[in-house]
């Protein structure tokens, strides 16, 4: 480990719980940039807002999403 990055690694601990996990979302998010598979969520998430808005499919409490999910991956 280069000395930068362990002066760098102290400075990160001494953060509070709360900065650290902050700065945790942001380093996994900079590395899980796909501007490509973006767009493709947000083509999908568009069109199934439209879908719940014009009534062609219902949405499902929470609760049984779950439920369901409980039940396909048990464990």
């Amino acid at each position: 480990m280069s000395a930068t990055l362990e002066i760098l690694q102290a400075q990160i601990l001494g953060l509070s719980k709360e900065d650290r996990s902050r700065l945790l979302e942001r380093l996994v998010a900079s590395l899980d940039v796909d501007a490509d598979a973006e767009q493709e969520w947000e083509t999908v998430a568009a069109e199934r807002d439209a879908e719940l808005a014009s009534g062609t499919v219902a949405g499902v409490p929470l609760e049984d999403a779950m439920a369901r999910l409980r039940a396909r991956f048990p464990g």
